[in-house]
């Protein structure tokens, strides 16, 4: 806790006062999150706002960059853990010795935070790139129904970054660094019939869009939402757009479609804020 522990001192005296950790705005459940450790033991002792008075008087590393599960979405189903990297990238005069990221839900990190999770290591792994810059890596486990506990917090995430300078005493800290986006899973089926189906007659093709509900730790109807019916040739690698249809009020997706040569149909849904792409594997119908 190098990064922590550093911080907590440089506040001087006002580091004798408890962290101000960030409120849960969840009624009357506590975040899930904070329960992994104590603010202490995540922070140090001392408020953020001591912790960026006490670094104005010192030059502090700059920040330039920040990756988040490899620039990916984090994306999570009902049950399976989520273990994902995290880097900082930092220099100064002195060196960098270590970093931190955490990733928060909400508007304010003072007044209105209802999610967080936190590093699984106590200090970051550094890896110079030169004598003053480094990159300092470590992971992050999300459980989805515990972390995630509501569906509310599928979107957008803030991301705090910080990094300490080799003279062990420079501290950079924002919590606003970037931000990275958190979805609940999707799903997509599909299946057209009659098979086999005679050349020129309607083929009905239906399925359904779900999307995991970390509440109820199942996957539920995606209602209202525009998915492809898509279609390509026995002879061919492309698929083409048929049509696109809207999803039910329980995801289920229904149309029909002429048949006139062999081939695969399928269903793709583009995703959205909350939810990622999907597209089901295509289903063949043999056209006699």
């Amino acid at each position: 806790m190098r990064i922590r522990a550093t911080v907590a001192a440089v506040s001087g005296a006002l580091a004798l006062s408890a962290l101000a950790v960030p409120a849960a705005q969840a009624g009357d459940r506590a975040v899930p999150s904070l329960d992994k450790s104590t603010a202490a033991e995540v922070f140090g002792v001392g408020a953020k706002a001591p912790r960026a008075t006490s670094r104005a008087a010192v030059a502090a590393p700059v920040i330039s960059k920040v990756v988040i599960n490899g620039g990916k979405d984090i994306v999570l189903g009902t049950t399976a853990s989520k273990k994902i990297t995290v880097s900082v990238t930092a220099s100064h005069p002195s060196g960098i010795t270590d970093g931190y990221i955490d990733l928060w839900h909400g508007s304010d990190v003072e007044t209105d935070v209802d999610g967080w999770v936190i590093p699984n290591e106590d200090a970051a792994s550094c890896t110079n790139s030169s004598a003053t810059t480094a990159t300092c890596k470590m992971t992050i486990t999300i459980v989805p129904g515990y972390d995630l506990y509501k569906n509310a917090l599928a979107g957008t995430w803030h991301v705090t970054a910080g990094a300490l300078a080799g003279d062990q005493t420079s501290v950079a800290w924002n919590d606003y660094q970037s931000t990275a986006r958190v979805q609940r899973l999707s799903k997509v089926t599909v299946n057209a019939a009659p098979e086999p189906v005679k050349k020129g007659k309607t083929l009905t093709v239906t399925g359904k869009l779900s999307r995991a509900n970390w509440e109820a730790g199942t996957y539920n109807g995606y209602a209202g939402q525009p998915v492809k019916l898509q279609f390509r040739k026995k002879t061919s690698s492309t698929y083409t757009t048929v049509k696109t249809i809207k999803s039910s009020s329980t995801g289920v997706l229904k149309t029909t479609a002429k048949a006139s040569v062999d081939g695969y149909w399928r269903y793709s849904f583009a995703g959205t804020s909350t939810t990622p792409t999907v597209t089901a594997a295509g289903d063949f119908v043999d056209v006699k």
